[in-house]
């Protein structure tokens, strides 16, 4: 297990560099030019040469790259190309308020997803099962937009419980305000991969009531639920685990649609802002912190995969 574990920690740290080496490279490809947004459409070439070279725009690319990244590993993603600002103290700014949000999406997601699509497993061609089975269906139909502007017509506008949009611009020191605005787009991210969480749960421990080591714990005497929580859950959960990880890849992603629904000013707006902007440094580490996440995620999920199943613990 230790020597697994370290073998997949050098993996991450390999997948990283070369996601770090991918997004700068990328973003070199995008038209415009930020020297050119800063000094305005009447400038001199001499007055764009001097932004260029105050920063750093004319050195190499390699040059550029080998600053940055000695940077990112001391914490320091840069400072804006526009304004000047620290790229990694708007990051955490932004990051109070995209990371409660995602972490109770998905809080809100697998509390809706376990019970409800074991229910329907034990419950399957019944009404019950049928039921959740068919709302599951809807909650993957529905666009995360849609289901927030509805949330919004319904308890912001008719019954004024909550608002709309906005978070405090104190941001946590008021917790409740805080709670209260994220409240909504929890609800909009958790229903919508609710949904799709619950299907893969109905349909893992389907695969596993029909399994024969199931029936040989019920011929020796347990009920259908003393079996599925001595011997189901454990064997169910290897592929709701790895969806789960997916899921909550997805729900950094879909966080950016729900930022700009309700107007939170978290990373996912202030990606699409800077991007408009073409401010590159803070593009980059905006873009390098989500693809960190989701390789953070996958690691994660391995691991969990060889605490669950004792037989991974020895495949190395």
């Amino acid at each position: 297990m230790t020597f697994w574990l370290l073998r997949r920690v050098a993996l991450f740290a390999v997948s990283l560099l070369v996601a770090s080496v991918l997004v700068f490279a990328l973003l070199r490809l995008l038209p415009g030019d930020v020297a050119a947004t800063i000094a305005g459409t009447d400038a001199t070439p001499q007055r764009l040469a001097a932004i260029r070279a105050e920063l750093g725009l004319d050195r190499s690319l390699p040059a550029q790259y080998g600053s940055w990244l000695a940077g990112v590993l001391r914490g320091d993603f840069g400072t804006s190309q526009l304004n000047g600002a620290s790229v990694s103290a708007e990051l955490g700014r932004k990051l109070s308020v995209t990371a409660p949000l995602v972490l109770g999406g998905a809080l809100l997601a697998v509390l809706v997803a376990l019970p409800f699509g074991v229910l329907a497993a034990v419950r399957n061609r019944t009404f019950v099962g049928t039921g959740i089975s068919a709302v599951s269906q809807v909650g993957i139909a529905v666009p995360t937009l849609w289901l927030g502007l509805v949330l919004v017509l319904v308890f912001s506008v008719q019954l004024g419980a909550l608002p709309a949009q906005g978070f405090p611009v104190d941001g946590w020191a008021d917790p409740g305000s805080a709670v209260r605005s994220l409240v909504l787009p929890w609800v909009a991210l958790g229903l919508t991969e609710g949904a799709v969480l619950l299907r893969f749960v109905r349909s893992a421990v389907l695969g596993v009531l029909h399994s024969d080591f199931l029936r040989t714990a019920r011929a020796k005497g347990l009920t259908r639920g003393q079996a599925l929580r001595a011997h189901g859950f454990r064997n169910a959960a290897l592929p709701v685990v790895s969806v789960l990880g997916v899921q909550l890849a997805t729900l950094i992603v879909g966080a950016v649609v729900v930022e700009r629904v309700f107007t939170l000013p978290g990373v996912g707006s202030m990606l699409v802002v800077d991007v408009g902007n073409r401010d590159l440094v803070k593009v980059q580490g905006e873009v390098f912190l989500v693809v960190a996440a989701v390789l953070v995620i996958s690691l994660l999920v391995d691991v969990a995969h060889r605490l669950i199943d004792p037989r991974l613990r020895e495949v190395r």
